[in-house]
């Protein structure tokens, strides 16, 4: 299986900011690939690139194999992208809104509404598909941003956020349609999210982007193993963490306020001996490790959903006015 997407140098500066720092990376055909990093450190831009909305200040990279810069208006035909923030037409019907965007992609009239009738479809959105936009909900305006991204068959569907507010049930059926896609259609798909439990979940592979730079990529499950252990949360009286620090299996404490979050090696068996170290305790509690824990572990922050950083058009237009 050969690659769908690989840079080469990828770079992108704005005046005095390194926005993307010579990246290199191979994504595999039919891979749902996680770029994840805290606000700023570089995904827009690095998918801004790929999507040729903006060209790399050095190197280069090839998607669908083609070049980004010799032959952006074939990379064009051969993706799909579905922006965070919608935009799809309100004063069209659904239907109306795919038919235009299978004539701006040059679908054959022949099989159009054969490709409509099947997107809308998967998505669940025949009953309503005559309804005008702005009467549709959160979760399906989503739904039929996903329908527009997959109709003229790309290669590639790049996904900014695709369910950043969405009530925990349509998620669910979201998630469960990225699933069906890179199933049936042997998709590449590229994710963007501030949710960890969306990418532990979809991602065949994650990489974790600061600064510019990929600090490290890897399976979910390698990612959480790489941990060390699980996660003993203690809330509990001001205690002494080189007395933690002392207990075999500990990797590492951390001290939060009237919490103390511990990375412990088979914490069944070294429960006890915390217990005794620690002073007065309210509550314990015990968990694997997850992808939170590995985010702020490599980048020393944590992604919260609730500030966003604006859909991918958004911050193009605010990364174009640093140039």
């Amino acid at each position: 299986m050969g690659n769908a997407i690989e840079t080469f140098e990828l770079t992108k500066r704005f005046k005095n900011i390194m926005a993307v720092d010579h990246l290199n990376i191979k994504i595999k055909q039919g891979e749902i690939f996680g770029l994840l990093g805290p606000n700023g450190a570089g995904k827009t831009t690095t998918i801004s690139m790929l999507c040729t909305i903006l060209r790399p200040t050095e190197g280069t990279a090839t998607v669908n194999g083609f070049d980004i810069l010799k032959e952006p208006d074939e990379v064009r035909k051969s993706i799909g992208i579905v922006f965070q923030q919608p935009s799809v037409d309100d004063i069209l019907t659904g239907r109306e809104n795919l038919v235009l965007h299978a004539m701006w992609y040059g679908v054959p009239k022949a099989i159009r509404r054969e490709r409509i009738d099947e997107v809308l479809k998967l998505v669940g959105l025949e009953s309503r598909q005559n309804s005008l936009v702005k009467t549709y909900s959160g979760g399906m305006r989503r739904r039929l941003e996903l329908a527009r991204g997959l109709l003229h068959l790309p290669k590639v569907l790049f996904l900014d956020e695709p369910t950043l507010g969405l009530d925990p049930q349509t998620r669910e059926v979201i998630w469960e349609y990225i699933e069906q896609m890179s199933r049936s259609r042997d998709m590449t798909i590229v994710l963007t999210t501030h949710y960890m439990e969306e990418a532990d979940r979809l991602c065949n592979r994650i990489a974790i982007i600061d600064q510019g730079k990929i600090i490290v990529m890897d399976t979910p499950e390698a990612l959480k193993a790489a941990v060390g252990g699980d996660m003993v949360c203690l809330r509990t009286t001001p205690a002494d963490p080189e007395r933690f620090r002392k207990i075999e299996g500990v990797s590492k404490v951390e001290v939060q306020e009237d919490y103390v979050v511990l990375t412990v090696r088979n914490s069944g068996e070294r429960l006890q001996e915390i217990l005794a170290a620690s002073g007065k305790v309210e509550s314990v509690q015990i968990r694997p490790a997850s992808l939170d824990d590995v985010f702020i572990s490599y980048t020393g922050k944590e992604i919260r959903p609730e500030t966003g950083e604006g859909g991918i058009a958004q911050r193009i237009m605010r990364q174009r006015t640093l140039r």
